[in-house]
């Protein structure tokens, strides 16, 4: 991974607030830190963002997703035709 310093340069954003992101990626295990080396990713990484990613999805906007397909009385059908026009 760039160093905090660089990335605090390239993105204009506050140095401790770029060691604070990287401090939670470590916190759940995507990162992690050689001393001396900086910071690296984790093996299995990928895997991980995808399923915190699903998990949000499922948790947090799927529901809204079904509130508005209820409040739109949209059909099953509906929805598959318009899945399949989208591909």
């Amino acid at each position: 991974m760039p160093s905090v310093r660089q990335v605090s340069k390239d993105e204009k954003i506050n140095p401790l607030t770029v060691s604070r992101a990287y401090q939670l990626l470590v916190d759940e295990g995507m990162l992690e830190s050689r001393r001396g080396l900086g910071m690296y990713v984790t093996e299995g990484a990928a895997g991980m963002a995808q399923q915190t990613a699903r998990e949000r999805f499922i948790n947090e906007e799927w529901p809204e997703i079904c509130r508005s397909i209820t409040r739109l009385g949209l059909s099953v059908d509906e929805l598959l035709e318009a899945y399949q026009r989208s591909q």
